[in-house]
């Protein structure tokens, strides 16, 4: 059974159309509500031939359906889903599985499969891990093309002098194997000088593996770095493959890399030094070929004087450093950006917002950005949405930007008003509940469980709502 905590790039799974098939309504019915819960899109069919009418009519990023049905079989129906889309992920769920049913199914290109009775946090697992999957695959398509363009990086990172540094370090060390240490606050764009070096490297073909250091529990870390056989403890009720082996071939790049536990330390620097890892319950190491990225907001050469976070290991992440320089030390790059993020959100809106105002545009100079680029991204988007012209003026802006007295202390959801022409209440809403995601992690430091207690909300809520608005992609 595929499982995994790493993290898709650049790119949300909450969206994602999901197709149920099951002759069973009651399972239907569950499926559907938990799955629309979770943030999904979900349709559901009841027999075999119904889905492959859906699945002519609509297009599904995913579809889950039983194996045995009356009529067209849950076999049935993953040809025809492959046969419209050969990268179509497609989960089976059997109450009667066989190992000759089961290798059908994966020798027709299933994703994956559960058996009944099942976990639903099984099942929901499966489902994350099979949708990330295919969102890495497509990510890996556009980034190599966008990354082919001339201007590719200079329209998301600028042309300040001190990120003309950064392309040049980027060029220089993409085509050797030397480690990378990207250093920068929340926000800097880290991860996306990581994928720029993965997509302009030799390694491009092979995977970007992307792991949430602050996310994975202490419990949990070498099952999910190296993996673990059938019956290796409780509840390994299959092997499964660690996030070295997922990134064979590639790159693995340790967001937030501080994080890790000086435990686990110990056991990625002989993973990274011999290049083999040890399987939890196996007796035979493996030799993998990986590239690691680090990536960091905190001061690890304190940490390491601390005692919290080992030397050794430091430097073997540390062989060549990039420094992510913060949007306050590169303003000239502002109005660049900002017109990138309004046309970006103007077409993605659908509204007619064609420019920036003068007076706007020096608000937004003149602000200092703790959450730098992605905080800018998130203002400008908020600016589409709350503009009833063609032009952002200054009431579009949040009231920190406009040096509004906000008797909250946040962006007061007052501001918005409606218009003639009505208003979007996701949006608006959607907008304050982003900001003040924002705000906690830049008060955190960029420590998700940190900014979650500062909402009193659990962490998994916080990632979910993290992951709701695209804004669990790392730094870029």
């Amino acid at each position: 059974m595929v499982q995994g905590t790493a993290k898709v790039s650049d790119s949300s799974t909450a969206k994602a159309r999901i197709l149920v098939v099951d002759d069973e309504l009651s399972m239907r019915e569950f499926l559907q509500i938990f799955f629309e819960k979770e943030g999904f899109s979900v349709d559901t069919a009841e027999t075999g031939s119904a889905a492959i009418d859906k699945l002519a009519a609509k297009t599904y990023d995913l579809v889950i359906t039983d194996l045995k049905m009356p009529g067209l079989s849950g076999l049935d129906v993953l040809k025809a889903a492959k046969a419209r889309n050969p990268d179509m992920a497609v989960v089976m769920i059997t109450a009667y599985a066989s190992p000759e049913s089961v290798a059908e199914a994966l020798e027709y290109g299933a994703t994956d499969y559960v058996n009944k009775p099942f976990r639903v946090d099984d099942l929901k697992h499966v489902v994350h891990a099979a949708l990330e999957k295919e969102t890495l695959r497509r990510d890996n398509i556009r980034l190599r093309a966008e990354l082919g363009s001339r201007y590719g990086f200079a329209n998301i990172f600028g042309a300040h002098e001190s990120m003309r540094e950064v392309y040049e370090l980027i060029k220089r060390v993409s085509d050797t194997k030397s480690n990378v240490l990207i250093l920068g606050e929340t926000g800097t764009g880290k991860e996306l000088a990581a994928k720029a070096i993965h997509f302009s490297s030799f390694r491009s073909s092979g995977p970007f593996v992307v792991v949430n250091c602050g996310a994975i529990p202490d419990s949990l870390w070498e099952s999910e770095l190296f993996g673990h056989k059938k019956g290796a403890f409780t509840g390994a009720v299959s092997d499964k493959k660690g996030l070295f082996q997922a990134a064979k071939g590639g790159t693995m790049f340790l967001d937030e890399v501080g994080e890790i536990p000086l435990a686990v330390q110990v056991k990625l620097l002989r993973a990274i030094q011999e290049r083999r890892v040890l399987s939890v319950g196996s007796t035979q190491d493996e030799a993998i070929d990986v590239r690691i990225i680090a990536a960091t907001h905190r001061d690890l050469e304190h940490d390491v004087a601390q005692g919290n976070f080992r030397q050794d290991l430091y430097y073997r992440l540390n062989v060549i450093a990039i420094r992510m320089p913060p949007l306050r030390e590169r303003r000239s790059d502002i109005p660049m950006l900002a017109n990138y993020f309004l046309e970006k959100y103007a077409t993605e809106i659908h509204k007619d917002v064609t420019k920036v105002a003068s007076e706007t545009m020096e608000m937004l100079k003149a602000y200092n950005y703790p959450g730098n680029v992605r905080e800018l991204e998130n203002i400008l988007e908020r600016a589409v949405t709350f503009e009833t012209s063609n032009v952002i003026m200054p009431e579009s802006l949040p009231p920190r930007l406009r040096n509004v007295e906000d008797p909250y202390g946040e962006d007061d959801l007052s501001a918005a008003t409606v218009s003639p022409e009505g208003i979007d209440l996701e949006a608006v809403v959607g907008e304050f509940e982003k900001r003040l995601l924002l705000q906690a992690l830049s008060q955190a430091g960029g420590v998700k469980k940190k900014a979650a207690k500062l909402l009193k909300i659990s962490f998994r809520s916080f990632r979910y709502r993290l992951q709701k608005y695209g804004l669990d992609e790392g730094d870029e």
